[in-house]
């Protein structure tokens, strides 16, 4: 397993001007007269993104793409001109583009319990380097099987974008199990709240429709955990898919959670689960605290991947020397503080901790200054990590990965 370095994993941003072969997937412009109908835009839109970016696609996030809009003052859900979509993509340095529309058809004759219509969506793809058109594709049906034609549609995007690498469609329809369209509605009603208390309730109510809705369960194991409500958080992060894209993410999160309620074996698990796929340093680094507080020999390994990744973090001098004191390797251990406390000389518990190891002075069972001191990270870089794997396939191919 190839372990980067924060300094590669950075060097993504400054290393070129233009992200070769990033997708970016705008929301469905919606033909509808009722604008109520617009989260049907969006959660194509999302649906999309989150499959390809599953695949190991480059996608533009969701928030750039609002700031340049707001920025070129066009309103979310318009459809646009072919001139207007080559804007935004210059604008976010996207060499492809994905964008359509949807139509939502009213029954002829309303009944209790039957359809509320027949929707009927198309898609195209720009390549905006080229200037060229790509294929276009449909799908038709009961807006109740919204989630079936949105998985249509995202494996369609996804072959013409990697022909020879897309899974086959019985395949893919079975990682994404259907999902109630009630549910799917509450969850993209509550991605576009801003008040923190409506994303909570159309994130619970949109898990509370569908069980196995994992959208909502991250989103909701988020905000517990930008809360502090560890063991909730937990709950929910536990139940991310690993077909959804944030699947690596809610374990980086949920590894983080369990540590703070002392639950070092699942933290272990969790962060070790992670380290497999997506190799960042923090991954390493927290796989070693969890794994130092139960006592076992991997924590210095794995602290030392950490250091090695980013000799400039204070933090990682300071767990390696933290290990390296815990075993009595005193000197060792010292010149790590001093390490620390060379890149940040206010470090109170360096200094401590190095004056212990001067006196040669071990851990005392019960001692709350001797126990607990390891220093995780809660930043994740999953993002860069994936941008650098592709540019460094791209470098190795002269053949373009999305063709």
């Amino acid at each position: 397993m190839r372990l980067l370095s924060r300094t590669a994993v950075l060097a993504v941003s400054l290393a070129a001007s233009s992200r070769a072969d990033s997708v970016l997937v705008l929301p469905f412009a919606n033909r509808a007269a009722s604008s109520d109908l617009d989260w049907i835009g969006v959660s194509i839109s999302q649906t999309i993104s989150d499959a390809l970016a599953a695949q190991g696609i480059e996608v533009v996030e969701a928030e750039e793409r609002q700031e340049v809009y707001r920025r070129l003052s066009i309103r979310p859900y318009a459809r646009l001109t072919r001139a207007s979509v080559l804007k935004v993509a210059e604008a976010l340095d996207a060499e492809q583009v994905i964008y359509g529309e949807f139509e939502l058809i009213p029954p002829e004759a309303p009944a209790a319990g039957g359809t509320r219509g027949s929707l009927r969506v198309s898609a195209r793809r720009l390549d905006a380097n080229r200037l060229t058109k790509g294929p276009e594709f449909s799908e038709v049906g009961a807006l109740e099987d919204l989630a079936k034609l949105e998985t249509h549609l995202a494996w369609q995007a996804l072959r013409s974008l990697t022909p020879h690498t897309t899974p086959p469609l019985e395949e893919f329809e079975r990682q994404r199990p259907a999902v109630r369209v009630s549910a799917i509605e509450s969850y993209i009603r509550g991605l576009l709240a801003t008040a923190a208390e409506q994303k909570h309730r159309f994130f619970t109510q949109a898990a509370r429709l569908d069980e196995g809705f994992s959208g909502p369960c991250f989103e909701l194991g988020r905000m517990y955990w930008a809360g502090k409500e560890y063991r909730l958080a937990a709950q929910w992060l536990a139940r991310v898919r690993p077909a959804d894209s944030r699947f690596f993410e809610a374990n980086f999160l949920l590894g983080l959670c369990r540590y703070y309620t002392a639950d070092y074996a699942g933290a272990q698990a969790a962060f070790e689960l992670v380290a497999r796929s997506v190799p960042l340093i923090e991954v390493f680094n927290n796989l070693g605290a969890a794994q130092s507080r139960r006592n076992l020999a991997e924590a210095l390994e794995n602290f030392r991947k950490a250091l090695e990744g980013d000799p400039a973090d204070p933090d990682y001098h300071f767990n390696v020397g933290f290990v390296l004191w815990k075993r009595g390797e005193y000197a060792a251990a010292a010149d790590r503080f001093r390490a620390a406390l060379d890149r940040n000389p206010e470090d109170a518990l360096a200094t401590l901790m190095l004056g212990r190891c001067l006196k040669q002075a071990g851990p005392r069972r019960g001692d709350p200054r001797s126990e607990g001191l390891e220093r995780l990270k809660h930043n994740y870089e999953e993002r860069a990590y994936r941008e650098l794997k592709a540019a460094l396939g791209a470098k190795g191919s002269r053949r373009n990965p999305l063709e």
